[in-house]
């Protein structure tokens, strides 16, 4: 057992959480926006059902959920989840778009109703004052949650192996049973490096904003 064979299966198993960190960011972060809408409509059942879903969601955990994605469909409506993937996806898409929507609701929210009424009053419509006053304000506001949440998505994508999912501490436990123990910890340093590189970008991103300081 060499340490070039430990890293290329190593690599292979983290390359599926790679695979579930941008598949889950590149359909949470809209569906996120979609349930922000839906929990501030004026629609009060609407409102009302899309809180509760996403407290339902934030107030379980995510390897319930995984589990219920993964089994409930075929247990109760026949149609059982073949592809174990496909569910964590799922799960993880649910998840974190429920959390993002928080985050934006948040940053939606702080912003002072001055600042609609101003662009009101210089004759502005309902979507230039979104785009064109808020819209930047409200980024700047959920920049440091959504990273903080991000880089939690990183270290959550292990909990994919629940479903048999081949991520990379399944590649190490392999190992482990083996009574190698050493791979097992140098997972950590996959992890490290990937939220090493998030959090020097989300740095950046956070001072190319410091420009407004609303």
């Amino acid at each position: 057992m060499t340490f070039e064979i430990v890293t290329q299966e190593l690599l292979h198993g983290f390359w599926q959480n790679c695979e579930v960190f941008a598949l889950t960011l590149l359909m949470a972060i809209p569906l996120g926006l979609v349930v922000t809408f839906g929990s501030m409509s004026k629609f009060k059942p609407l409102s009302a059902l899309t809180k509760v879903f996403v407290w339902v969601i934030r107030g379980t955990p995510l390897m319930l959920q995984l589990f219920v994605v993964l089994y409930v469909p075929g247990l109760v409506f026949g149609v059982p989840m073949r592809n174990r993937m496909m569910a964590a996806l799922i799960a993880f898409v649910i998840n974190y778009s429920c959390y993002f929507s928080e985050i934006y609701r948040g940053g939606i929210e702080g912003v002072s109703k001055g600042q609609y009424e101003a662009g009101q009053v210089l004759g502005m419509t309902k979507s230039q004052i979104f785009f064109k006053v808020v819209l930047m304000q409200v980024i700047k506001r959920i920049v440091p949650p959504m990273s903080n949440e991000i880089i939690t998505l990183v270290k959550d994508t292990s909990l994919a192996r629940i479903i048999a999912v081949g991520e990379i501490l399944m590649a190490a436990e392999r190992y482990a049973g083996k009574g190698v123990i050493w791979p097992l910890f140098y997972t950590g340093v996959y992890f490290l490096l990937f939220n090493g590189i998030l959090t020097l970008l989300f740095g950046f991103i956070e001072k190319k904003l410091d420009y407004y300081r609303g």
